[in-house]
């Protein structure tokens, strides 16, 4: 066609090499894809150690189990789940009591689960938690 430029055969390679990697960086991050998915609430009891890890008004987070567990200043437990509910990314970084998703930006309170900065509109996951023999656990109960 007469005006339009066609493109370099270097333009075509490098088209064709990105292409398989950035799918890659999509299936990885995104819900029930890619090594890192998991599911966003355990489904037996989980032994998340001793109570006395999680300050007052602290978070502690659990890598091994994508939970996060927080202490009010009443001393009340909350638990959610760290899997990022915007791309399903596992969360893998706590900084006070903001929760970060390396994948997309995404920041949540551990102390309530809401939102602090999108991309992500919806809360984490809450989940059950308890003490029992000054150990916390979460999830459902056995």
């Amino acid at each position: 066609m007469p005006g339009r430029p066609f493109a370099s055969r270097r333009t075509v390679l490098r088209g064709a090499a990105a292409a398989p990697v950035a799918g890659l960086g999509l299936a990885a991050c995104s819900p029930g894809g890619g090594a890192e998915a998991t599911s966003t609430t355990p489904t037996a009891p989980v032994d998340l150690g001793a109570e006395g890890e999680v300050s007052e008004s602290g978070a502690h987070l659990h890598l091994d189990h994508n939970v996060v567990v927080s202490r009010s200043a009443d001393g009340t437990l909350k638990a959610f789940s760290t899997i990022c509910t915007h791309g399903g990314c596992p969360i893998s970084e706590l900084e006070g009591t903001t929760l970060s998703c390396a994948c997309h930006g995404s920041r949540f309170d551990a102390r309530t689960g809401e939102v602090l900065r999108s991309p992500a509109t919806v809360a984490l996951t809450e989940l059950p938690v308890r003490t029992e023999n000054g150990r916390v656990i979460a999830g459902p109960r056995a």
